[in-house]
C-alpha cells in the first residue's frame, strides 16, 4: 500500500461505496421484473433478488382432453417463463451493482 494515501480518505471512500451497495441492494429488493412464456401464456414476476413473487398461468394452456400433455406443458412453460425472470433480475442486479464493483479499482493505494 502507498505510504502517502491518506487513510482518513481511504476509510470515507469505502463508507460510501458501503452506502451506496446497502442503497442498491434495497432498490433490487423492491424492484419486480418479469419473464415469460409461450407468448405470455405463463408468466412470472421476481424481485431484483430473484425471488419469485407471483406467477400467473392463462387458462388457455389448460387441455382437458388430455391432462398428461397438459400438465407437462404448464411445467415447461412455467420453468421457460422462471428462468427468463430470473435471467431479467440478474441483467439488474449488473446493472445496480456492477458500478460498484468497478469501483472498488478507484480507492487509492489498490
Amino acid at each position: 500500500m502507498n505510504p502517502e494515501v491518506n487513510l482518513q480518505q481511504l476509510l470515507e471512500q469505502a463508507q460510501l461505496m458501503q452506502q451506496q451497495l446497502v442503497s442498491a441492494q434495497q432498490e433490487l429488493n423492491d424492484a419486480e421484473v418479469q419473464g415469460s412464456a409461450g407468448g405470455g401464456l405463463v408468466v412470472a414476476t421476481v424481485n431484483g433478488s430473484g425471488e419469485l413473487l407471483e406467477l400467473k398461468i392463462n387458462p388457455k394452456v389448460v387441455d382437458s382432453g388430455d391432462a398428461a400433455e397438459t400438465v407437462e406443458t404448464i411445467a415447461d412453460l412455467v420453468i421457460a417463463a422462471v428462468r427468463d425472470a430470473v435471467r431479467a433480475a440478474g441483467e439488474l442486479q449488473q446493472e445496480k451493482l456492477g458500478p460498484l464493483s468497478q469501483g472498488l479499482g478507484q480507492l487509492p493505494g489498490f
